[in-house]
C-alpha cells in the first residue's frame, strides 16, 4: 500500500476515534443535572404512588403524609443521601386524596421543609375494575419551552377549570400522558427541566405522569433516569421486565406504553411477544395504547414513505396494530408528527394510504353524536388512531390521509373521559376551542373476533 494512503486510512480513523469519543463525552454530560426539580408522581397504584424530585444539596429525603392537611401522620424516608430522590408510599387506600410534605435531612440536621401546603396532593388509583368516571389528559411532543407551550397548557387547564367532575374528590386529572418528545431538541437532563418540569410543575404534583419515549428522548441517557417505569407491574398489567414498554391499569382501563423508538417491533421480537400476552390476560373493559410513531399520518411525518423515520411507522402500521386490533384496542395515541389527526373506528388496513377500502371503516360518524358503537372486547371489531404531536408546536404536512378524516394544522392537547361505558374524547386548541370531539358506545360483547381477510 502506497505511504500517502496508509496515512489517510490513518487519519481517518483517528477523525473516527476522536468524534466518537467526543460524542461519548456530550451524551454522558447532557444525561446530568444539577439543581432543583419540584416533585412529580409516578406509577399510581390502588394502594402506592411513586414521589420524585430533586435538590441541590445532598441530603436524606422524607416525606409526611396523610389524609388530611392538618394530619400528616404517617412517614417515609430515604434510606441514603442524595440529590435525585425518590420514595414509593405504599400501604395507601383506593380512590382516596393524600397531602404530602417533602422535606431534606443534611448531615444530620433538622429536616428542612421542601414543598407543603394545600396544593400538595394526590389522589391514589380506584380500585383496579371498578367502573368509575376516568379522565387523563395527553400531551403531543410537548418538550419545547416557550409560547406556544404555555397557550397549550393554559387552555388545557382553563377547559378542566369549566368541566369539572363532581364525583372524583376535586381531582381535574386522574392521569397525564404523552406521546414522546418530552424535552427538544436531544433530550438533555436540562433540557427536560426547561422544557418539561418546570412549564408543567403545577400539574406535576399533583398528577401521575406517563411518558412515551420519543426519538429526542432517546439523544441522550436521560429519560430512565428521569422516569421511573413499573418493570414488575407495580401499578397492574402484566409485568414486562423492562422499563421500555409496560403496562397499567386504572379503574376498568387497561394502558399500554410501547417503545417504537429503540425497541425491535420484528414479528415474534420480545416487546411483540409481551404485547400478546398482555392483552390476553387482560379483563379490563377499555384498552388505550400509546407510543410515539404513527401508524397513519400525512404530517410533518409520512407514514407512506417507508424510509422516514427509518421505517418505524411501517413497522408499527405492519406488525403492531394487528395484535392491538386483535386485543380489542380501542383508542391508539400517537405523536412524532406535529399536528392533529384523529380516525375513524377502522380496522385492517396494514398498507399504506392507498389500500384503504370501504369494509375496513366500522363506522363513519364524525362528531361525537351519535357515538362509534363498537362491542365489548372483540378483536377487530374497530379501533380510533390519533396523531397528538403538536402541544408546543406545529408544522405543515398534506394533511391528506385517507384514514385520518379529521386533519388540523393547530397546536393543542387532547382531554380523554370514560364513563358508564362511554368514551368521550376531545382535542382542545391553544386558544382553547373543542376542534375536535367523538367518542366511543361500549354494546355487549357478541364473543367473536372479527377477521380481516376476506376484505371485500
Amino acid at each position: 500500500m502506497k505511504k500517502w494512503v496508509k496515512r489517510l486510512a490513518q487519519g481517518f480513523l483517528a477523525l473516527l476515534l476522536i468524534y466518537g469519543v467526543g460524542r461519548f463525552v456530550v451524551v454522558y454530560l447532557g444525561s446530568f443535572y444539577t439543581g432543583e426539580r419540584a416533585p412529580y408522581l409516578m406509577m399510581p397504584a390502588p394502594n402506592a404512588m411513586t414521589l420524585r424530585w430533586q435538590t441541590l444539596q445532598k441530603g436524606e429525603g422524607q416525606i409526611r403524609y396523610g389524609r388530611s392537611l392538618a394530619k400528616l401522620d404517617h412517614l417515609a424516608t430515604e434510606m441514603s443521601s442524595a440529590e435525585e430522590h425518590e420514595l414509593r408510599l405504599q400501604g395507601l387506600k383506593p380512590g382516596t386524596r393524600y397531602y404530602y410534605r417533602i422535606e431534606n435531612q443534611v448531615d444530620g440536621e433538622a429536616a428542612k421543609t421542601l414543598y407543603s401546603g394545600k396544593a400538595y396532593w394526590f389522589m391514589t388509583s380506584p380500585k383496579t375494575g371498578q367502573a368509575v368516571s376516568v379522565r387523563f389528559a395527553v400531551l403531543g411532543d410537548p418538550g419545547k419551552a416557550g409560547k406556544v407551550q404555555t397557550q397549550v397548557r393554559e387552555a388545557l387547564m382553563a377547559w378542566l377549570a369549566k368541566n369539572p367532575r363532581p364525583d372524583r374528590n376535586r381531582a381535574y386529572l386522574d392521569l397525564l400522558l404523552t406521546t414522546g418528545d418530552n424535552a427538544y431538541r436531544s433530550g438533555t437532563n436540562k433540557q427536560f427541566q426547561v422544557d418539561f418540569f418546570t412549564p408543567y410543575a403545577s400539574i406535576l404534583k399533583n398528577v401521575p405522569v406517563w411518558p412515551a419515549y420519543g426519538n429526542h428522548d432517546a439523544r441522550r441517557w436521560a429519560f430512565f433516569d428521569i422516569f421511573s417505569f413499573p418493570t414488575k407491574a407495580e401499578s397492574g398489567g402484566l409485568a414486562s421486565g423492562t422499563e421500555h414498554y409496560y403496562s397499567f391499569d386504572y379503574a376498568n382501563a387497561h394502558f399500554i406504553m410501547l417503545d417504537t423508538t429503540a425497541s425491535s417491533m420484528a414479528v415474534g421480537s420480545k416487546m411483540l411477544n409481551w404485547l400478546q400476552r398482555d392483552l390476553a390476560a387482560s379483563k379490563q373493559k377499555w384498552i388505550i395504547a400509546a407510543f410515539h410513531h404513527p401508524p397513519y399520518s400525512h404530517g410533518s411525518h409520512d407514514s407512506d414513505n417507508p424510509h422516514d423515520s427509518g421505517g418505524r411507522m411501517l413497522d408499527v402500521r405492519k406488525n403492531v396494530l394487528p395484535i392491538l386490533e386483535a386485543g380489542g384496542a380501542d383508542l391508539v395515541l400517537s405523536g412524532h408528527s406535529h399536528m392533529y389527526e384523529r380516525s375513524w373506528l377502522m380496522r385492517c388496513n396494514y398498507g399504506d394510504s392507498s389500500t384503504l377500502q370501504a369494509n375496513m371503516i366500522r363506522e363513519k360518524t364524525l362528531g361525537r353524536t351519535p357515538p362509534y358503537k363498537k362491542p365489548g372486547r372483540d378483536g377487530f371489531s374497530g379501533t380510533v388512531y390519533t396523531v397528538i404531536g403538536s402541544s408546543s408546536k406545529h408544522d405543515q404536512g398534506r394533511l391528506d390521509h385517507p384514514d385520518m378524516p379529521v386533519s388540523l394544522a393547530e397546536s393543542g392537547s387532547v382531554v380523554v373521559d370514560i364513563a358508564n361505558g362511554l368514551m368521550s374524547v376531545r382535542f382542545i386548541t391553544k386558544r382553547g376551542r373543542v376542534a375536535d370531539h367523538f367518542s366511543i358506545l361500549k354494546t355487549p360483547a357478541t364473543g367473536q373476533a372479527m377477521r380481516c381477510a376476506p376484505l371485500n
